[in-house]
């Protein structure tokens, strides 16, 4: 399994540990020059930064926990803004809704997006204006929608008839964007049909919107989360494109784009810098707008967040199914129901220090504590892990700050939920 330092002896099987399947992976980190004065970044994209190293070190962590360093939080704001200067950032705060996070963003000048009236109000605790303030989900209870707009948020996502008819209703004038289907190919964490609609539905939407009163203010799409094919927003924005003409067409001139998420954190394998993503992005929106560009908007999460966590957690049993087994059974006390939950059909693949990094490995399944068969986080990946790992050993678990903490449980089983610290 692909790791941080002390961890490269511990590799999956199943992936070049050198990249040379793919020379575009042959990256470093992900630095835009001169970080923000007096920020420690770790030595390579997705390793443990120095202070999370240091506080746990200096605490003896009986339950998992999530660490959250939110230097690196704040590196990752100010690199992607650094590369994307056009965009207003909307960070996703459903990725990681720490008050710590929300604070440092909105210091920095960030906008939010919420999905749901929680969110927004935990937002306006940290003094944020509700014009900076995005209800992006496209599924709201018509009395959330109202309660927001009684907040003062004016702009909603919409992808359907019924959803448009309820902003309509209870948020007169307020400044709405249709969500489209696109396509994943190439995310690692992909998002169903469950959101969004078809170009053309959405311009008979769009133009509705402006006939209930509304401000039919733009498109948004997502080309799956932990997207790795940078294509994928050349072929949304012609989707897009076309999407706009067909409005101008027919009266409605549109004039924003909310590119959504999809830029990645570093899981088990390197990934391209957000210079390349911000590239790619530029080159597509000249490509399909030409000079003259609507509003661009982009709703970072896992990118923000993602390689500013790690989870330290404890192994709890190391068992074999038979005497002949060559693989050991590795179960932690984490697991699917108390933050891994995107280890489901093992989408997402962490990284993992252990104290015995560097010796012999064998191969590998990882499962967390609960009395529930689902709770396996990997089978089918070979991943391996040292001989020498021990029953109460401590692991890391990297690049685990975003989509963690707010997966997890309440009590399954009786287990806490993940905690979470910032530093």
């Amino acid at each position: 399994m692909l790791v941080a330092e002390k961890g490269k002896n511990a590799r999956l099987r199943n992936i070049p540990d050198n990249d040379e399947a793919d020379p575009l992976m042959k990256v470093g980190p992900s630095l835009v020059a001169e970080p923000p004065m007096g920020i420690l970044l770790p030595d390579g994209q997705g390793d443990m930064s120095p202070r999370i190293s240091a506080y746990l070190a200096a605490h003896d962590l009986s339950e998992p926990c999530l660490v959250i360093d939110v230097d690196i939080v704040e590196h990752n704001y100010v690199s992607l803004t650094r590369a994307l200067p056009l965009a207003n950032v909307f960070y996703a705060v459903k990725a990681s809704p720490a008050d710590d996070i929300v604070r440092r963003l909105a210091d920095l000048g960030s906008n939010f997006d919420a999905a749901s009236l929680r969110e927004i109000n935990l937002c306006l605790r940290h003094g944020i204006s509700p014009a900076r303030i995005s209800f992006g989900n496209t599924i709201k209870k018509e009395t959330d929608i109202a309660r927001a707009y009684a907040l003062g948020v004016r702009m909603f996502a919409f992808d359907s008839d019924a959803e448009l008819e309820k902003i309509a209703s209870v948020a007169p004038g307020a400044r709405v964007y249709c969500r489209i289907l696109v396509q994943c190919d190439g995310a690692e964490w992909p998002l169903s049909r469950k959101f969004g609609c078809e170009p053309e539905m959405a311009v008979r939407l769009l133009c509705k919107a402006q006939r209930l009163g509304l401000d039919a203010y733009g498109v948004s799409f997502h080309v799956g989360s932990q997207q790795t094919n940078l294509d994928q927003w050349d072929n949304a924005l012609r989707r897009v494109a076309d999407l706009f003409a067909d409005a101008h067409r027919l009266g409605v001139d549109l004039r924003m784009i909310n590119l959504g998420g999809g830029m990645p954190a570093r899981y088990h394998a390197n990934v391209r810098p957000t210079e390349d993503y911000a590239a790619a992005i530029m080159d597509a929106l000249m490509k399909h707008f030409g000079p003259a560009l609507p509003e661009i908007i982009i709703e970072p999460g896992r990118s923000i967040a993602g390689d500013a966590g790690v989870i330290q957690a404890e192994v709890v049993l190391i068992s074999r199914k038979s005497e002949n087994d060559t693989v050991r059974w590795v179960y932690l006390d984490i697991g699917k129901f108390s933050g891994l939950t995107e280890t489901m059909d093992e989408s997402i693949k962490y990284r993992f220090l252990t104290p015995s990094d560097g010796g012999k490995t064998g191969p590998v399944v990882l499962a967390g504590p609960t009395c529930d068969s689902a709770d396996i986080l990997y089978e089918k990946t070979q991943y391996e892990l040292p001989l020498d790992l021990r029953i109460g050993d401590k692991i890391q678990i990297l690049s685990t700050g975003a989509y963690t903490a707010t997966y997890s449980s309440v009590s399954f089983n009786g287990f806490p939920p993940l905690q979470t610290i910032c530093i």
